[in-house]
């Protein structure tokens, strides 16, 4: 039998209504005239709920949120969200990282991240909070790694960093889940593929982290970040790596947007490799539901693999 997940990005779920002015002395003030004049119109709470009930978590190993479940990362937005995943589903089923939106500013950790931390945490986490990542979940024969962008910028730059601690840890982490025949699925926010991002939106130290990729392999990359969908390949030493990202879980498709979507995915262990089935799910304006939007089969090879006897 197949294992399975899904991969949800950028909901922006919160609203501003209620924002106090001294709460926009700072980069935020921008982030809320966004929402003012077009996000809010944009990012919808209808297209949430009709998410909410296509997802079918206990068909799912694991629910993957790849970032900015913010607008400009207030305290207040932090506990809508908490509350959000708490009626989504368990953090043991729900593994997220944050985004550039989430660390629009440096905040106060315990009014903010720590509202979350049980859906960042590893199987064994962290002891502190600067060790949250990369984080490692193992669900059979997947593990999923995650890795935290999210860092306070400039104004007008949505660009993101995965720092030195992370990267310092990352290989140990892929070679040893590599070295025990695990399906490595590795989630974050920016694209960690370089030039592939505006360089006001880019992952600033993307030739690092796509580097570490290259040389310790991994089979699948999820991202969110840019609201639309691709397909890449990244050439590791042990065979291609498929690159996706989604588009926002939460958008109407206004202005040339992408509608709101979300992949599901199904790995199965066969000779050589892995079979990857991957089943897009979009929002209809129309019927305001989430239908069939395609679906796609890619063979994973990994030369010398065998079946581990619990899936031959």
């Amino acid at each position: 039998m197949p294992q399975r997940f899904a991969q949800i990005s950028d909901p922006h779920l919160s609203s501003l209504e209620t924002v106090n002015a001294t709460d926009l002395l700072n980069k935020r003030a921008l982030g809320y005239l966004s929402w003012r004049r077009k996000r809010r119109f944009e990012h919808r709470v209808e297209v949430l709920q009709a998410l909410q009930g296509d997802l079918d978590l206990d068909e799912l190993d694991q629910l993957l949120i790849t970032g900015d479940l913010t607008h400009i990362g207030l305290p207040s937005e932090f506990r809508q969200a908490s509350d959000w995943l708490q009626g989504l589903g368990s953090p043991q089923k729900l593994a997220l990282v944050p985004g550039n939106h989430d660390s629009c500013v440096a905040e106060d950790w315990d009014k903010t991240y720590a509202l979350w931390r049980e859906y960042m945490d590893s199987d064994q986490p962290a002891d502190s909070r600067e060790g949250l990542f990369p984080s490692l979940r193992v669900r059979g024969k997947l593990a999923f790694i995650g890795l935290s962008t999210a860092c306070p910028k400039p104004p007008l730059m949505a660009t993101g960093t995965t720092d030195e601690a992370q990267l310092a840890r990352l290989p140990g982490v892929l070679r040893a889940t590599g070295d025990q025949g695990l399906f490595r699925v590795v989630y974050l926010h920016h694209c960690p593929l370089p030039g592939t991002e505006k360089w006001r939106k880019r992952l600033t130290n993307a030739d690092e982290v796509s580097a570490i990729l290259i040389e310790e392999g991994a089979e699948l990359i999820l991202h969110g970040h840019g609201h639309r969908a691709h397909h890449h390949e990244l050439a590791t030493a042990e065979g291609p790596a498929q690159v996706l990202a989604v588009p926002s879980a939460s958008a109407l498709g206004l202005h040339g947007a992408d509608t709101a979507a979300y992949n599901r995915y199904a790995v199965r262990e066969q000779q050589g490799g892995w079979q990857l089935e991957i089943a897009c799910r979009r929002y209809d304006r129309e019927s305001g539901t989430f239908v069939a939007a395609g679906q796609n089969a890619l063979d994973i090879r990994r030369p010398g693999r065998r079946p581990s006897p619990a899936n031959p």
